[in-house]
């Protein structure tokens, strides 16, 4: 588990070490709505690629090591510390124009455009409308659908029908 003291704790490290992440995930919905609203098995962080080792570095002398996963790729790994708290880190990198590059990917920089608060800091995250739309797609969980119907409800988003 991931709590809020634990997130703001790991954003707090990376700010400290002059490293930005973004949001995702739960954790990303919650500090869209800015507050917590279930239990959070991870915390999900984008890192641009040339802070990926150093952050990696960072949570490492904190404890944390890899751990395999059956969707883990050169950017996209997890960690755990033994307290059983988990980071699930994307690395990316910008093109040129701004885009987000990601596991051959391109998706608008837009994306990296919103703003949240977990507890009383203020985090860089996914934006509503792109979080919405990285739930599609996929089979989804009790969490997914939490999050959707939170984010349609807060953000006035029609609820996707395969979430109806």
């Amino acid at each position: 588990m991931v709590t809020k003291d634990d997130a703001c704790w790991i954003i707090g490290l990376s700010a400290g070490a002059g490293i930005g992440v973004y949001l995702d995930g739960g954790w990303g919905v919650d500090a869209l709505v800015g507050r917590e609203t279930r239990a959070h098995n991870d915390i999900d962080l984008f890192v641009q690629r040339g802070d990926y080792q150093r952050f990696v570095d960072l949570i490492a002398d904190e404890g944390f090591s890899e751990v395999a996963a059956s969707f883990t790729t050169e950017d996209h790994t997890v960690w755990q510390d033994e307290a059983g708290r988990i980071v699930d880190l994307h690395c990316f990198d910008f093109a040129e124009n701004g885009d987000i590059l990601y596991q051959g990917d391109r998706f608008p920089g837009e994306v990296f455009s919103g703003r949240g608060r977990i507890g009383e800091v203020e985090v860089s995250c996914i934006d509503p409308e792109s979080q919405l739309l990285f739930h599609l797609g996929y089979q989804h969980d009790e969490h997914d659908v939490h999050d959707v119907m939170l984010l349609c409800r807060e953000y006035g988003f029609d609820v996707p029908e395969e979430y109806r």
